[in-house]
């Protein structure tokens, strides 16, 4: 009986140790990944600026061919929401032009639903780099509240996220290059 309790001290002072850690750990993270695509500017933003053709190239996206999609609103355009359901990778939720400079930058807010709720920032930029050449920048923050915070001391989200995100990239890459 002793050993039982034993173990159930040591495992409540465990938690309550990460409990007071993630207290003071950081509540947000920022994902960024790049690529330079030889393609014209215009042609990388304008691409990108539709939310349907990350059908083609989003790693997430991918995952599950199946998913269920629905769309509202003028794809290209402030407002325009793309929602999924049913991926097994992204769960469910949707995503929603928030802002557009052309040929500069598009704003995106990703709901997600599940397996987890949560808002993300997802800025898309473009910038000339040549005639021919265009940078492409694509960015995730959001923001994890106390304590599931304690993941992003246990999980590299930067590593996890930035790996899909420059995947994806490379895909967009070769169908703008084809």
């Amino acid at each position: 009986m002793n050993i039982l309790l034993s173990i159930l001290g040591v495992l409540a002072a465990v938690i309550v140790l990460l409990l007071i850690i993630a207290l003071f750990s950081k509540k947000s993270y920022t994902v960024e990944r790049e690529i330079i695509i030889n393609r014209p500017n215009e042609e990388v933003f304008s691409y990108i600026k539709h939310l349907k053709n990350q059908d083609n190239y989003s790693k997430w996206v991918m995952t599950d061919p199946d998913m269920k999609k629905t769309f509202t609103g003028n794809d290209g355009s402030i407002g325009f929401v793309y929602a999924w359901e049913e991926n097994k990778k992204a769960g469910k939720g949707e995503q929603e032009i928030m802002g557009i400079k052309p040929n500069e930058r598009i704003d995106v807010e990703v709901r997600f639903e599940k397996p987890f709720a949560g808002i993300a920032s997802v800025p898309f930029s473009t910038e000339r780099v040549s005639e021919y050449q265009t940078r492409l920048r694509w960015g995730m923050t959001s923001q994890m509240n106390y304590p599931m915070n304690l993941m992003l001391l246990l999980m590299n989200v930067d590593k996890m996220l930035g790996n899909d995100m420059q995947q994806s990239l490379v895909k967009l890459k070769g169908i703008l290059e084809a």
